[in-house]
């Protein structure tokens, strides 16, 4: 049976290693999908509960948490982040490029 998107986006994001973080639009990217980063969003919208999956690391294009809306708590996802090592101040991930996991380039 073939992978349905979301699982495919799953199997990328599970390999987002500690302390780095990629972006919706760059897993679309990657799955050959540029113009799905919104349904990236949903997927990790949909893995609430589904412990491996970092979801956490997951960023829109700026580095901003623009998915902390969907976390358990007020700061969750900042909290998560800042587990591992990784500045966030006003929302936004300091370092974004420097922190940034390409799967074009690290999947390859």
């Amino acid at each position: 049976m073939e992978e349905n998107f979301f699982e495919r986006v799953y199997k990328v994001v599970r390999q987002i290693p500690d302390g780095r973080v990629t972006s919706y639009g760059a897993i679309a990217k990657y799955l050959g999908a540029p113009r799905s980063a919104r349904m990236v969003g949903w997927a990790m919208n949909a893995s609430h509960g589904m412990e491996d999956i970092p979801a956490h690391r997951v960023l829109n294009r700026k580095g901003i948490l623009t998915g902390k809306h969907h976390f358990e708590g007020t700061n969750l996802m900042q909290q998560l982040l800042e587990n591992e090592g990784i500045e966030v101040k006003d929302l936004q991930v300091i370092k974004f490029k420097e922190l940034f996991w390409d799967p074009m380039e690290e999947l390859a």
